[in-house]
């Protein structure tokens, strides 16, 4: 094992850690029969992928990365499955031509007319969105359809084994379930041949011979049909078994809300013969109030909307913090993970071995992190635009190259990136809640001191830091405490309670441009 891997193997990194385990635990040191190591993720093709299915995915290669510097020699592949042979439960409120769909109700989604007219189904629409997600963002995945697997007959032998352990498997999920519910549960959900419908029906009869059930149809008819060749489809739980079981399936993470689906479904895998994954649970997001997110409510924030006002590697930092613990995903996070991803890009090249290990961005950039991605935070763009009334990026590069002369939008993508986030968030969420505050006359006094201060100072972020500290103590009578004085520089230059290190402020700004500002406020003039 090289000196990396060793030293990954000790390393307090999440994905390093579930590798680790994976590899030792799992797979005692060694190659699984099949030849490489299978990790796993599940996508429900009823609606459109979500900032969830992102996590599922960026959280897992996260692992598979790291799996990888630890065993390189055994071969990897992830699968991003799709249940599109699920029957439609309900019309989804965010398509067109809803009465399209409305008479299919019950249907495997890829026997669904595709109500966006582009594809030969829904489920095959909704599939191509997921791929198309997943492609925006690099990922290295294999897609794999549910309603290929059970109808070329690769699940053949893992539905006729679901049949032989008929009674075990029940018995599992006979308890979690009501009276009535438990009087008419099967494994197996027979996909009806008239109305292509996949029903909910009692087996009244197996034949293991054969390789069929009888049930009782819709109309009290007894039906005799396989449970192979996408004849029947498997309950949730069971399906969920039987493909762990079918595909040899090492490694799959699923959220706190399936912790129970897990349990079942690995009791019945192990029934089938077969080893359930290893299996991560991660907390769910909360909205800025503190709840749980829901689709339905639509109280959450949607990949989109993230990225029309931060790049993607901030979302995955945001994703590799913390997996087990609760978060609230609203918009006010946005800011702090792009200027923590950046700092930790900018920490990266100067640590050790060790610390790169534990820092998220070799798992965001699998070990190759940019290099100089952005000399300038979100934040101080954010209250750049502000102060500078920006409305475009050319504006705000003016500022940045005389604080970065060698920065420009060639050779600083990420920054030419933030620029345009910044004043698409500035726009959204700052500039509508900005409310500026007049200065005292003490508090003037002190703002013309500093624009003095700021005159006479080196034109270096540190070394204007100093002269806002050495304003601010000056003037002790009217701020007791710094953090008054730095409050009150926020509210009256910024419209805000908060905001950023005031010296990397005046030095992007500028000295004559901030010493402008200062007196302006001195005079009490509008700055909004």
């Amino acid at each position: 094992m090289s000196d990396i891997a060793e030293t990954a193997r000790s390393s307090s990194a999440w994905p390093f850690q579930e590798a680790k385990a994976l590899y030792d635990e799992r797979l005692k040191g060694k190659a699984p029969d099949k030849g490489f190591v299978l990790f796993e993720t599940g996508y429900g093709p009823s609606g459109l992928p979500h900032i969830g299915t992102f996590g599922e995915v960026v959280r897992t290669t996260m692992v598979r990365n790291a799996f990888k510097l630890l065993a390189p020699h055994i071969p990897t592949r992830l699968f991003a499955f799709s249940d599109d042979m699920d029957g439609l439960r309900k019309v989804p409120d965010n398509i067109p031509n809803k009465d399209l769909i409305a008479p299919h109700l019950g249907k495997p989604l890829t026997q669904i007319p595709d109500p966006f007219g582009t594809h030969e189904s829904f489920g095959h629409h909704n599939n191509a969105r997921l791929r198309s997600f997943l492609d925006s963002f690099g990922f290295e995945y294999e897609f794999q359809s549910a309603t290929d697997w059970y109808k070329s007959g690769r699940l053949d032998r893992a539905a006729l084994r679901v049949l032989e352990c008929y009674d075990q498997v029940i018995n599992v999920i006979l308890p979690t379930l009501g009276p009535e519910r438990s009087s008419t549960y099967s494994p197996f959900l027979p996909v009806c041949p008239k109305t292509g419908r996949v029903l909910q029906a009692p087996v009244v009869e197996r034949k293991l011979d054969a390789g069929t059930i009888v049930y009782k149809d819709e109309d009290g008819r007894l039906v005799e049909t396989p449970v192979t060749g996408g004849n029947c489809k498997m309950q949730w739980k069971a399906d969920w078994a039987m493909r762990w079981y079918a595909l040899g399936v090492d490694y799959e993470m699923s959220g706190k809300d399936l912790i129970d689906s897990v349990t079942l479904s690995s009791k019945i895998c192990r029934i089938l013969g077969g080893l359930p994954p290893m299996n991560l649970t991660y907390e769910l997001f909360l909205d800025d109030k503190g709840q749980k997110i829901s689709k339905s409510k639509g109280n959450g924030l949607a990949v989109e909307e993230w990225l029309k006002y931060a790049p993607e590697e901030s979302l995955a930092w945001f994703m590799y913090q913390a997996p087990k613990r609760a978060k609230r995903l609203f918009f006010d996070v946005i800011p702090r993970a792009v200027d923590d991803y950046l700092s930790s890009v900018e920490k990266f090249p100067a640590q050790d071995d060790k610390a790169k290990l534990e820092n998220p961005v070799w798992h965001i950039h699998a070990g190759k992190p940019p290099v100089n991605a952005a000399p300038v935070g979100f934040g101080l763009l954010l209250n750049l635009v502000s102060v500078a009334h920006a409305e475009d990026k050319a504006s705000i590069w003016r500022y940045i190259q005389r604080y970065a002369p060698n920065a420009s939008p060639e050779t600083h993508p990420m920054l030419d990136r933030m620029a345009g986030y910044a004043i698409a968030y500035y726009d959204d969420f700052v500039k509508p809640a900005k409310t500026f505050r007049k200065a005292s006359a003490a508090e003037a006094k002190a703002l013309l001191d500093l624009a003095a201060a700021l005159k006479a100072s080196p034109v270096e972020a540190e070394a204007l830091q100093s002269a806002v500290y050495e304003t601010g103590k000056a003037h002790a009578e009217t701020f007791p405490e710094l953090k008054d004085w730095f409050k009150a520089l926020y509210q009256i230059l910024l419209g805000q309670d908060q905001g950023p290190r005031m010296g990397g402020f005046f030095a992007l700004y500028g000295i004559s441009e901030s010493a402008a500002l200062l007196d302006r406020a001195a005079k009490g003039e509008d700055l909004a």
